[in-house]
């Protein structure tokens, strides 16, 4: 892209391009918190390649379970049998994997996690686990359920053209779904109010740090949050100064002090500092453990850590 093309980008789609080397389409969640952060909607090919890791995998424990089946006796049971017993198991399996992984940990599986994406509320709020099962649920009708339809069909004698032309249809129909949204959202996205975003892994920015003694926190304190919180934090920090701005200070200060149990009220005209201390100090607790192999993501993985 020429230089003079770059300068008219947005800001964010500046960073993009500088640490993934592509422009991506963003979009503002505002926080609990009440602050606007900018999130990368995850594009259609990174969606396409995390669901086809996912596949591989409980194809896998499918494939584990059907010998395990055969490795007990179940051999000697009659074909149709087995196979329906086995299809079963894998409709049980692959609602299971998605639903459970995406709760536990956060709206991931294990292909998310690979690719760098995460499920978040497109409302900026937690992420329901109403939402998480409403949105893969819906998976069986949008694919799953015309795939099977569909090779049914393809192997049956005498079906009619317009049958299988009708789900051959409706698998394109719903597959087209996330093509003619911007956020690129699949129908059990629209359904569940869900959103499906790139979590870059990004250096935390140094120029936000500040060398001060004012303000000091204990390891137990700074384990309270995690890098998501940690960057909600930058993005307000890099606003500029204004009245919203003061606020959001004032009101992110006392849910940090509440939070971490700090001793005494930020006075009014010390947020802005207080939080930039806070930020160096997390930013550098969070990086050292990273040397050691630690990442604390968000504050519910801080909260269990803590816990354990």
């Amino acid at each position: 892209m020429a230089r003079e093309d770059t300068d008219r980008l947005a800001p964010a789609d500046r960073v993009a391009l500088l640490f993934d080397g592509t422009r991506r389409r963003t979009r503002a969640l505002v926080t609990p918190e009440g602050v606007a952060l900018r999130v990368d909607i995850a594009q259609r090919g990174e969606r396409v390649g995390a669901f086809l890791l996912d596949v591989l995998f409980w194809s896998l424990a499918t494939a584990a379970i059907f010998v395990a089946l055969l490795i007990a006796g179940a051999g000697g049971m009659e074909g149709d049998v087995l196979t329906t017993i086995v299809l079963f198991l894998a409709f049980l399996l692959r609602n299971l994997y998605f639903i459970h992984f995406e709760l536990a940990w956060r709206g991931r599986t294990p292909g998310k996690r690979i690719c760098g994406l995460r499920v978040v509320d497109r409302a900026g709020g937690h992420l329901a686990a109403g939402a998480v099962v409403a949105r893969n649920l819906t998976r069986e009708v949008e694919l799953f359920l015309p795939l099977e339809a569909l090779a049914s069909v393809a192997a049956a004698n005498g079906v009619a053209v317009w049958a299988q032309l009708a789900t051959f249809g409706w698998i394109v129909a719903i597959a087209a779904i996330p093509f003619l949204n911007r956020d690129h959202l699949r129908a059990g996205d629209l359904i569940a109010g869900t959103l499906v975003i790139a979590m870059p892994r990004r250096a935390l920015a140094p120029e936000l740090a500040e060398d001060t003694t004012d303000y000091v926190f204990t390891p137990a304190q700074l384990r309270a949050y995690g890098a998501f919180e940690l960057q909600v934090l930058e993005e307000l920090l890099r606003q500029g100064r204004s009245q919203d701005t003061r606020r959001l200070h004032a009101e992110v200060a006392a849910k940090i002090s509440q939070r971490i149990g700090w001793p005494v009220p930020v006075p009014e005209l010390d947020h802005e500092r207080f939080l930039r201390a806070f930020y160096t100090a997390e930013r550098a607790e969070l990086e050292r453990e990273q040397l050691y192999g630690r990442r604390r993501d968000d504050k519910d993985a801080a909260r269990q850590r803590s816990t354990r």
